[in-house]
């Protein structure tokens, strides 16, 4: 029973806490739709005066126009009556017309208003030498007009007549009808005589109250509120009125109206309505919360005492976890600092595997300048005993070239066999390739293997490390070779591609691969067990270095043979930088 009651009173709180919020929603948004309905009201009325005040300033400036003088001549008052017609044209006016002080038409341009418009009280008034203005029905047409009459006076001061301009109100509503709010303007009489609606037309006020009434109808439905200073109707007026309006007046002396506006407080109402629900949704949102939190608190008072139980069993279980997975952690870091340096090992064992295998070529090229430097050196000798030092300078040059030669062998064998992990950069393709097939020729040539090698005549750089990109040829040369042992007809080929990768292929006329699938697996060779020409590592470790400089390394046979493919990355400045 307490939590019906404590329910109940806090819906009713929130009830008029919602009511409250839209009352005063309600009222501030009405504040502001005032203000836009007043400022259209101004700009509607601005644009009315504007407008007809172009046909009072019409009226002023041609009452003294020299063709509007001596009117009595035939030929004059057809030139003045072209005039006027030609101005009433430009101006859009229903008629122009020249009356003298009886009320006589002298000229007009278009002459469809008669006698009684020299009878109005514009007219009237104009004759007092003031101008005046009118507003009235041309019958038996129904139009509605509005007139301007200006005084004309002769050389002693006195009336001679009247120029009158009279406009189509009609004509004049067109610029604006339908547009923005629903604003009419009323005479001193409370009837509708201008609108941007053309229901309300000729609707009158009843005296001394609000609304209005139509013209020889029923009276529909209407009802006047005042929210706060707001005066707000409740229409029923037809499809295209508001049902409830906001109700705002201007006076308009100027032209003797009033002018008025129905601003729709639809918007009002609804972000009134939005504004409650949103404190009542809210409300009941931490009313439901509260609500929950509170037959929970009692359910989590009850399950704490086991759960305390649980998680102390759980962090001792976590603790003794945790110790035993920094164990691991710590295994791993291990295992894994064993596995590079293992690695690194086995690079520097597939280099010193391959300059086993290529020593003896190598003492060959090593052994064949020494004994023509010796043979170039002893010439050079009996030649300079003899006193031809031209010969003996030759001789001279060619031991020079031969020492050049074995220099290069040496340094490319110092760098071949080095121990390092250089920095990835710039390399020049041409150049590894060269010292590749410079440190196997020996070896090639003493298999007889034919290799067909044509460098660029520009540098090719890609992004690699130079010392393990010669490794990784060596490996590939070498690998053709030991491929082509027990055949006839050795070729090695080697072609280099440009493009958005740089790609080398080194092509043999051996038996092709076995397993295209596993030939870069550690350890996996197609030699006899126990050979001592290699373990199988070479392309394991070859694989391994072009990964690590972001290229690709893959075999496939060739009707000819085998052909292997390192693709690289074109070294670029922007991506060095």
């Amino acid at each position: 029973m307490h939590r019906v009651l404590v329910i109940s009173g806090f819906l009713l709180a929130v009830g008029l806490l919602s009511a409250s919020v839209w009352s005063y929603g309600y009222r501030q948004a009405l504040t502001q739709l005032s203000e836009k309905a007043e400022a259209d009201l101004e700009l509607a009325s601005d644009r009315l005066s504007t407008q007809l005040q172009v046909y009072q300033e019409l009226a002023v400036l041609m009452a003294e126009h020299p063709y509007l003088r001596d009117l009595d001549d035939p030929d004059r008052q057809a030139a003045a009556a072209a005039l006027l017609l030609e101005v009433a044209d430009k101006t859009s006016a229903m008629d122009v017309l020249f009356a003298d002080e009886n009320g006589r038409v002298l000229a007009a341009a278009r002459g469809v208003i008669g006698p009684e418009a020299t009878g109005s009280a514009a007219f009237r008034r104009a004759m007092q030498g003031a101008l005046g203005s009118e507003h009235g029905i041309l019958r038996p047409q129904g139009q509605r007009t509005y007139s301007y009459a200006a005084p004309a006076f002769d050389e002693n001061g006195r009336v001679r007549g009247a120029l009158m301009v009279i406009a189509d109100v009609e004509d004049v509503e067109q610029t604006w009808r339908g547009s923005t709010e629903a604003v009419f303007f009323t005479d001193r009489q409370g009837r509708v005589f201008i609108s941007n609606r053309s229901e309300l037309l000729f609707w009158t006020r009843p005296e001394g109250e609000p609304g209005l009434i139509p013209p020889n109808a029923e009276p529909p439905v209407f009802s006047a509120d005042w929210v706060g200073p707001h005066e707000v109707w409740r229409l029923g007026w037809g499809p295209y009125l508001p049902e409830r309006a906001l109700h705002l007046i201007r006076d308009l002396p100027v032209i003797g109206m009033t002018g008025e506006v129905l601003m729709d407080v639809a918007p009002a109402r609804r972000l009134a309505s939005l504004q409650a629900a949103a404190v009542a949704a809210i409300c009941l949102a931490f009313g439901a919360m509260l609500y929950l939190a509170t037959e929970r608190r009692r359910t989590l008072a009850e399950a704490n005492a086991v759960l305390e139980t649980r998680v102390q069993q759980r962090t001792r279980a976590l603790t003794a976890a945790n110790a035993a997975l920094r164990r691991e952690v710590s295994e791993r870091q291990e295992a894994e600092a064993a596995l590079k340096r293992a690695q690194a090992d086995l690079v520097q064992a597939g280099k010193l595997s391959a300059l086993g295998q290529m020593s003896a070529g190598i003492s060959h090229e090593l052994n064949q300048p020494l004994m023509a430097i010796r043979q170039f050196a002893d010439n050079g000798a009996a030649f300079l005993a003899r006193g031809n030092s031209e010969k003996a300078a030759e001789n001279l040059g060619r031991i020079s070239d031969m020492a050049a030669r074995m220099a290069r062998i040496i340094k490319n064998l110092r760098a071949f066999a080095r121990n390092e992990s250089e920095p990835m950069g710039k390399v020049d393709l041409v150049q590894v390739l060269n010292a590749a097939v410079e440190l196997t020729e020996a070896r090639l040539r003493a298999d007889g293997v034919d290799l067909d090698w044509q460098p660029p005549n520009e540098p090719v750089f890609a992004w690699g490390g130079e010392v393990r990109l010669v490794q990784v040829f060596v490996n590939l040369i070498n690998n053709a070779a030991d491929a082509m042992a027990d055949q006839e007809g050795k070729r090695i080929q080697i072609s280099l591609r440009t493009g958005p990768r740089l790609a080398v292929s080194v092509r043999d006329t051996g038996p092709g691969i076995k397993d295209p699938e596993k030939i870069f697996e550690p350890f996996y060779t197609t030699k006899a067990v126990g050979s001592s020409e290699g373990m199988g590592l070479g392309l394991s470790i070859s694989y391994g270095m072009v990964q690590s400089f972001g290229g690709d390394i893959r075999g496939a046979n060739t009707p000819e043979g085998a052909e292997f493919t390192v693709e690289l990355d074109p070294w670029r400045e922007d991506e060095a930088a």
